[in-house]
């Protein structure tokens, strides 16, 4: 397997790979456009998210400025919302529902590291797959990890750190996210 496909698996890969560096590029390429791009009419923006972006339903929204790993990754569905400053480390794949509002700053990540420093020294990598349902509402600041399901219709509150999955129509807040309904 080529570090791209052990990555692209969920499995342990080096990220200084070549094929990887090289699709990093292209990314920080597009991003650079992209965020360059708030003046343009809504078309053009969705024209670009359409380029750079694994999918990206009629009417998705990423306000400008943005950040990802590769793009090739963030799936959006039709009329999904992310407000300015979004970070998104899109080592696997990220699903975001349509209708869903992400407010600004948030990150969703995920990559992680191996616990072991041994590991970690040779700079390996892996990820778990992000997915968040349909008419979501993610708070400003909020945190997403690694592997992490947001069911259908729930409420992340603002400044959340969720570490774990949170079921369809729940509200959770805090740090770690807490179940509030």
């Amino acid at each position: 397997m080529t570090q791209k496909e052990r990555m692209l698996a969920g499995e342990l890969y080096v990220a200084d790979d070549p094929e990887l560096v090289a699709d990093a590029a292209r990314a920080a390429a597009w991003l650079e456009r992209y965020n360059r791009a708030s003046t343009a009419t809504v078309a053009e923006r969705h024209a670009l998210l359409v380029e750079g972006l694994g999918h990206a339903g009629r009417g998705a929204t990423i306000r400008p400025p943005f950040q990802c790993d590769y793009g090739y990754n963030i799936h959006l569905g039709e009329g999904a919302f992310l407000n300015f400053g979004c970070t998104v480390l899109d080592v696997v794949p990220v699903q975001i529902g349509a209708g869903t509002q992400i407010g600004p700053g948030v990150q969703i990540l995920t990559a992680d590291h191996p616990r072991d420093p041994v590991q970690r020294g040779r700079m390996l990598e892996f990820g778990r797959p992000v997915i968040i349902g349909r008419n979501v509402w993610i708070g400003g600041g909020a945190l997403i990890l690694l592997g992490i399901i947001v069911g259908d219709d729930a409420i992340v509150g603002a400044g959340s750190v969720v570490t774990r999955d949170v079921r369809a129509g729940a509200a959770v807040a805090g740090i770690p996210a807490r179940l509030l309904r």
